[in-house]
């Protein structure tokens, strides 16, 4: 059995972690899915889906560590007028940084239950922000 969602959120910040993890829990609980996986998956190449434990502290740890590593300000090559959107592209960064967080996450489902570790939470991640972002939330198993 497969069952998926398609679930939108409006981001307010150029980095923004939101914690997605009871809308996952929820949509696992009501596709009747008793043992299998669920996978989370971005629709955008400028954002990511992490998985990681849910505090304050750690959140601004790993922004400041794509900021270390990317930073915002460095001359990227993709800072150049774009014809087939007829703007210029300011956000290497953002797709830099999604690279490293990567699109997706897959756990398991066991019980009918999402079966992650205890201090396991799903972020979705805007790494280019003040947009409209979808993500797919995918149950399969039996």
């Amino acid at each position: 059995m497969v069952k998926y969602t398609v679930n939108q959120v409006e981001t307010t910040e150029v980095f923004q972690m939101i914690n997605i993890t009871d809308k996952v829990r929820e949509f696992v609980e009501q596709s009747g899915v008793q043992t299998g996986v669920v996978y989370v998956i971005s629709h955008h190449t400028t954002t990511a889906v992490i998985v990681n434990e849910a505090l304050p502290c750690v959140e601004k740890d790993i922004e400041n560590l794509f900021e270390k590593l990317v930073p915002t300000h460095d001359p990227y090559v993709h800072t150049h007028m774009l014809p087939t959107y007829g703007t210029c592209s300011g956000n290497g960064p953002g797709h830099l940084k999604s690279t490293l967080g990567g699109y997706f996450c897959l756990l398991p489902v066991i019980g009918g239950k999402l079966a992650g570790g205890a201090a396991q939470d799903i972020y979705f991640t805007e790494m280019d922000g003040l947009q409209n972002r979808r993500y797919t939330i995918m149950v399969m198993g039996e």
